[in-house]
């Protein structure tokens, strides 16, 4: 998700998808780090991203510290997807890199002046600034070029926390190949699990463990918008974690490892409970994309996190000023 924010030991290169016009690989915000022997992230592959290793480890030769270049995709590189990307190339301060970093979970923007100068600047998610001057910018632009009141150009560039929130339920094989599924992914995972030597030393970045007796009580607590996972080692435990996310008063995604019969199971027994009927048909029990009927935790993992991206797709979907890319 965020590999670019590697703070290599080595001179790297950062580049930034600084705009797009038409149909290009990555959205506006994708970035990539670049040093002289590897790269870590991606700006979508192909003769593009090739070119752009190749301008970013000659600055690193050269020394040349900021530098905007225009790419026609299909006349220029040979692509078909015939849009025109324009890319940001600046050395990575590791500083800045370390701040973003910490600031993981929380909206940041970074300010990079192209001309003159070479300032840089960081502001939280309403544009108050954190550190450094920077030019007024627009915030509901997303990721921009523009020019300040002296003809500089300018990067505006949001790096933006993960939307999406997930509570897992169950340390077991399952739950561990989802987390493992969903380390890569935009999401910040809650992991809970009574059984603390349950959970893997290392974990994701985007991972933090809960150990408690009491995941009833998270699960009523947790934020709106929360997408449950329930695949705990007790079907007891299933049920009464499956009846406190039905009767919280936010309609959030529920997910419930099992059967068809577990779930008609489930049913007649949360309705006696007083669980509303129409809250127990947005049950998603089995979980997982349908048609993927493989019962090895790594394949339930990869169905559970498809089913998932389509649901934070149609959850945070664009307005329409900021159309999704097409692929290519």
């Amino acid at each position: 998700m965020d590999d670019w924010l590697q703070t290599a030991a080595r001179p790297a290169v950062l580049v930034t998808v600084a705009r797009v016009e038409g149909s290009v690989p990555r959205e506006a915000g994708a970035r990539m780090l670049v040093d002289a022997a590897r790269q870590w992230d991606t700006i979508g592959g192909g003769h593009l991203e090739l070119r752009a290793v190749e301008i970013a480890r000659a600055m690193l030769a050269s020394g040349e510290a900021r530098r905007l270049e225009r790419f026609p995709l299909g006349p220029s590189l040979g692509q078909c997807c015939g849009g025109v990307a324009h890319l940001a190339f600046e050395h990575a301060d590791g500083a800045h890199l370390a701040a973003l970093a910490a600031r993981r979970h929380a909206d940041t923007w970074r300010l990079v002046a192209f001309d003159g100068a070479p300032d840089l600047a960081l502001c939280d998610g309403d544009g108050k600034p954190l550190a450094g001057p920077g030019p007024a910018f627009d915030r509901a632009a997303a990721t921009h070029l523009l020019r300040d009141a002296e003809g500089r150009r300018w990067l505006a560039d949001l790096v933006a926390a993960p939307r999406a929130r997930v509570m897992l339920f169950g340390a077991g094989h399952v739950g561990a190949a989802i987390v493992r599924a969903l380390a890569g992914l935009p999401c910040r995972v809650t992991w809970v699990d009574e059984r603390d030597a349950m959970f893997p030393a290392n974990l994701p970045h985007n991972v933090t463990v809960e150990a408690t007796d009491a995941p009833e009580a998270l699960a009523q607590h947790a934020a709106p918008g929360t997408f449950f996972l329930v695949m705990t080692h007790s079907h007891a435990l299933d049920q009464r974690l499956a009846e406190t996310i039905l009767k919280r008063p936010t309609d959030d995604w529920f997910g419930l490892i099992g059967s068809d019969t577990k779930r008609k199971q489930f049913e007649r027994r949360l309705l006696e409970r007083g669980v509303d009927g129409a809250r127990l048909d947005a049950m998603v029990c089995p979980v997982g994309v349908p048609g993927i009927d493989g019962k090895q935790p790594a394949v339930i993992a990869v169905a559970v996190a498809a089913q998932l991206l389509m649901a934070w797709e149609r959850a945070f979907a664009p307005g329409p000023g900021h159309a999704l890319p097409e692929r290519s």
